[in-house]
């Protein structure tokens, strides 16, 4: 989509038809006849997908007509899919034209917006683009990024690494490229020569509309624009827009006809004399970037980024450790990968399409999230299955050595662990679950058989039963009925039926039927891990050593959480944590110190989906009306403060000003901190319920800084206090971050894509913004629509609103400090699972009570799968053809070292595609990677 037009044309309308055109003598143009097809935004994906049909079949039926006519595809696949999935019989057609290079297909799989889905999403969208290209006939080999709102650091790196020689963009390229391409120097030193599109991706949309004897004459114009940008050789003269279809005859002009693909890598690749770009390209200087879409519609962010967790750190990682082969694993994992791109796009994530758009959007978000917690369960279910179950699988999902927390439910007789070896683990009960689930009065108590399902009841298991007479005259009789989470006793359906037919004879009636649970408490462990690997922890009864109900287990942690100096205080020995009166916090660490944390801020918004803008006469609500602390939890390891703060909040806004009327919003902080954590967890939450606004969480700096630093698609970049303006959009300084943010010694750890800014010595993370159209014809911070001004009232995010992150100090640069590990740790919780096998030692014999202590087992026999080096991360682990194939990224500021240890026995290179490259020494056990500062690395390790 442009974006900066004012008008926005239904589907597939056609392009205006030239009649007879005559050009001039031998014009050094090339025409591209192409679409920009979004394949949802103010329309749903089926309702664009019956505009496309109608389009791409024009399109090939000229093609099939006309030898010298060329198309190209838009630069994703996923509108030739879409498209073959109604015409399936023009496959054979479509794949000739491909082979033959004159339909331009791929490489991407979708069009998706860089700033909103991972790094490794990115390089999946390649991957599929490709490989779905590659079987119709071959994929376009030009990184064409025609509409995407800006482009991230990595996708230099990104490209070169899939064997591209040429980018190929619009928005975001700064003000001082004057020429039509320009070297573009990624985060780790890459650089790839990009074309530019000065004009858009439309720059020659009207060169063949009007009449025919003018065709010269805006052939003329045309270049008289473009060839100051391009002093020598042929022009990129871009025929097409959104939604349509070029006209049929455009061969009949005479002008040289190309696809993308065909112009631009008959250019030398070579940079040299091209003006050099570095890092990300977020500057207004040439087109909008629209920086709205970042906080548009928070909670698509917040389930995108679960479930890429999901999928690529859990679910493909597991399943490749533990369910090696596995064809449904991968089928669904292929499901999974599929959805998550679709939800990518720069029409779709971005939330600045309609309502039913984003409906969709989410529910397809929302799946694939299930399909990957599904292939979870699997393996979970697979590990439970070799473990008794009185025990706990407890998995690491990151690839260095983890001691952390895992919550558990467990018997109140048997409220304790032991570790491999026996050894006790540290441990705080923190809350006792109800026992009574429910007394219902019976007249006849063979209407209880009628509720069980062999042995579930209320979605539990039978442990055991038992039936008694009322003492007095007319009393009912009571049978009760104890249920558990995992029973470890014998059981048959027909003992129960028995009793409870024995019991309605011998008494017919009233009874009593109490259904009770097995008395169960949650608790903390500390646990220790071993990389990407499995521990496996036996329950025991606190009687067993004489330790009493609560006790930490022997904890002996030098880190505790536990509040210190009263309920407004937290304090772990790394960092201590004081909420202030208006219940902003005061955090202190060795050496640094800030205060007035977590200051919310309500501000008006009367702007749109693409960008904020504040009424004329905005009014900001940050005094809270009361303020209430309570103590959760409180533990040497883990200890919870929970802050409600009320507010006065106007009920809307307009571009003049705020509400005089206001809603009074109850805003709840969880503090949490945890042993060992340098850092404060905090959950922000509230209801929303009023509209055109925007909510802010603000943290004072403890040191002045002119520049932010944050991490984001496999980089770290570097941003200023302003934005380059020069297009008609105001250049607000609001920046995404993934990872996490660092400035001015305070940092926060992300688990999803947010907004900031660094304004008035204070770091301000967007927790929501609230706005009622698509697009507004009247945006005080942009010139021109940014698409039809269409009402998009769940755009205003009414209900429950919530967003989590971590705040710590630190010292140094964020490398110094190790940021990276620490958003690593943050983002990715170890994983527990009962064990479910009641056959295996330690569980007990059918009809037998559970042993006092069950026999603890031996450490997992997995051999740790482990990468070590300074700045190295993990970013995917996967089979792929009887290889794991496992892809790290410095996030360093040094060349560092990668070594990765574990059960194989060679290693090669691979490409970031996946083909294989050169192999890799392996010396005890070991592989030894050197890497640049934010070089990614494929490699795949061989049993």
């Amino acid at each position: 989509m442009t974006h900066t037009s004012r008008t926005t044309p239904d589907p597939a309308t056609p392009a205006p038809t030239p009649s007879a055109p005559s050009a001039p003598s031998a014009p050094d143009i090339v025409v591209v006849p192409h679409t920009h097809w979004d394949r949802e935004w103010y329309l749903p994906f089926q309702r664009f997908r019956l505009g496309l049909v109608r389009m791409l079949d024009e399109v090939l039926d000229t093609m099939a007509a006309d030898p010298g006519y060329r198309f190209t595809m838009d630069g994703q696949l996923a509108a030739l899919e879409d498209y073959l999935e109604i015409r399936p019989e023009r496959l054979p057609l479509i794949t000739a034209l491909v082979a033959e290079g004159r339909l331009a297909a791929g490489p991407w799989l979708i069009l998706a917006d860089e700033f909103l889905c991972s790094g490794e999403t990115l390089i999946r969208n390649l991957e599929y683009g490709t490989r779905g290209a590659d079987a119709l006939g071959g994929a376009m080999r030009v990184g064409y990024l025609p509409d995407q709102f800006g482009h991230c650091a990595q996708m230099p790196q990104i490209l070169r690494q899939a064997g591209f020689e040429h980018a190929c963009l619009w928005r975001g390229v700064p003000a001082s490229v004057d020429r039509d391409a320009f070297a573009w120097t990624g985060a780790d030193g890459t650089v790839i020569r990009t074309q530019y599109l000065p004009g858009g991706y439309g720059n020659a949309v009207a060169l063949f509309s009007g009449p025919a004897e003018a065709l010269p004459d805006r052939i003329t114009a045309f270049t008289e624009t473009l060839r100051p940008w391009r002093p020598d050789g042929p022009l990129l003269a871009m025929y097409g827009a959104d939604h349509s279809a070029p006209a049929a005859d455009i061969t009949a002009a005479g002008l040289r006809l190309a696809t993308l693909g065909e112009y631009v890598t008959a250019q030398d690749p070579s940079t040299a004399g091209l003006p050099t770009v570095s890092g990300e390209l977020r500057s207004h200087a040439r087109a909008n970037i629209l920086p709205g879409v970042i906080s548009a519609r928070v909670p698509a962010k917040r389930a995108m980024a679960h479930a890429e967790r999901v999928i690529t750190r859990y679910a493909e990682p597991l399943a490749a450790r533990w369910l090696p082969g596995d064809t449904a694993a991968a089928k669904l994992l292929d499901l999974a990968w599929r959805r998550l791109i679709a939800c990518s796009g720069h029409d779709s994530i971005t939330g600045c399409g309609a309502d039913d758009t984003a409906q969709q959007v989410a529910a397809r978000i929302a799946e694939a999230g299930q399909i990957g917690q599904a292939v979870v369960d699997m393996v979970g279910a697979s590990l439970a299955a070799r473990v008794p179950r009185d025990r706990i699988v407890v998995v690491n999902p990151s690839p260095f050595a983890r001691t952390a927390l895992v919550l558990a439910d467990l018997p109140e007789s048997r409220a304790r662990l032991l570790a491999p070896g026996g050894a006790p683990v540290p441990l705080q009960r923190l809350e006792l679950a109800p026992t009574l689930l429910d007394e219902t009065a019976m007249d006849d108590l063979t209407r209880l058989l009628g509720r069980v399902h062999e042995r579930e009841l209320f979605g539990l298991q039978i442990i055991s039963w038992s039936a008694s007479g009322g003492t007095a005259p007319g009393a009912p009789g009571t049978f009760t009925i104890v249920v558990g989470r995992h029973a470890t006793t014998g059981y048959d359906y027909a003992d129960l039926r028995r009793a409870v037919l024995e019991a309605a004879t011998a008494r017919p009636g009233p009874w009593l039927v109490r259904t009770l649970a097995e008395p169960v408490v949650t608790v903390a462990a500390r646990v220790t891990v071993p990389p990407l690997g499995r521990t496996v922890l036996a329950s025991a009864p606190w009687s067993a050593t004489g330790a009493p109900a609560g006790d930490s287990g022997g904890s002996g942690d030098s880190g505790g959480a536990a509040p210190a100096g009263g309920d407004a205080v937290l304090d772990n020995g790394l960092l201590r944590v004081t909420v202030a009166r208006d219940g902003t916090l005061s955090l202190r660490s060795a050496g640094a110190e800030a205060h007035g944390v977590g200051r919310i801020v309500d501000g008006g918004d009367a702007g749109d989906t693409y960008n904020h803008a504040p009424p004329r006469h905005d009014l900001l609500a940050d005094a809270p009306s009361s303020v209430e602390v309570e103590s959760v939890y409180a533990g040497p390891l883990v200890s919870v403060l929970e802050i409600r703060r009320t507010y006065d909040w106007p009920v809307e806004s307009s571009g003049d000003g705020r509400a005089s009327t206001t809603e009074t919003v109850a805003v709840t902080t969880r503090a949490e901190l945890r042993a060992g954590e340098p850092y404060l967890r905090l959950e922000t939450s509230f209801d929303n319920r009023t509209r055109d606004h925007r909510v802010r969480w603000h943290a004072p700096l403890p040191r002045a800084a002119a520049e932010s630093f944050a991490e984001g698609q496999l980089a770290v970049v570097r941003r200023g206090l302003t934005a380059e303006g020069g297009c008609g959009e105001e250049p607000l300084p609001t920046y995404p971050a993934e990872g996490f943010v660092s400035a001015g010694g305070l940092a926060v750890l992300l688990d999803q894509v947010t907004e900031y800014e660094l304004t008035g010595g204070e770091l301000a993370l967007t927790l929501l913004r609230s706005v009622g159209h698509l697009s507004r014809n009247r945006n005080a911070y942009r010139d021109e629509p940014a698409g039809p001004q269409l009402p998009t009232p769940d755009a205003q995010c009414p209900g429950p609103a919530a967003m989590r992150f971590a705040v710590l100090l630190h010292d140094g640069t964020w490398d110094e400090a190790g940021l990276p590990r620490l958003a690593e740790e943050y983002r990715h919780e170890l994983l527990a699972v009962p064990g479910s096998d009641s056959a295996s030692p330690g569980a007990a014999a059918p009809g037998a009570p559970p042993a006092l202590v069950s026999a603890p087992l031996e450490a997992s026999p997995d051999a740790p799968l482990e990468i070590d080096g300074p700045g190295v991360l993990l970013t995917a682990l996967r089979e792929r053809d009887g290889a794991l194939e496992i892809r790290i990224v410095a996030e360093c500021l040094t060349a560092t070292e990668a070594v990765v240890r574990g059960p194989f026995s060679a290693a090669r290179r691979a490409g970031i595609l996946g083909a294989a490259g050169e192999p890799l020494e392996v010396t005890g056990g070991a592989v030894r990677l050197p890497l640049r500062p934010f070089e990614i690395a494929t490699v795949h390790l061989v049993p």
